[in-house]
């Protein structure tokens, strides 16, 4: 009746066979079609950072970037997921822009 329990689990493999149905079957396609005539709601997303070394505080940034999208989209919502960049990157874009000699945005 019941199947016994192994300790011989391949995660990353299970994790390869739930892709590939995904992939196969179009299902995150099918989540956007379904409610494209919805309300939609918007998640502004920048980058996880530019500068720094990664820490746990990206973790948990990212955890967040899916969960609400995710949960927006179990209620019924629109949700484009589209990545967007705010000015994270300023600080590095402008050391750059010292080191190469540049003038303007144009030089890039």
């Amino acid at each position: 009746m019941f199947k016994p329990v192994t300790s011989k689990v391949s995660f990353p493999k299970m994790e390869e066979k739930v892709l590939s149905f995904w992939r196969k079957n179009r299902i995150f396609q099918k989540t956007l079609e379904k409610n494209r005539d919805k309300e939609r709601y918007v998640f502004y997303e920048g980058p996880p950072t530019a500068n720094g070394l990664p820490g746990i505080h990206h973790v948990l940034a990212r955890a967040f970037k899916d969960l609400f999208p995710r949960y927006q989209t179990m209620k019924g919502r629109y949700v484009l997921r589209k990545g967007g960049w705010d000015t994270h990157g300023l600080p590095v874009e402008l050391e750059v822009e010292k080191e190469i000699g540049s003038t303007g945005k144009g030089d890039i």
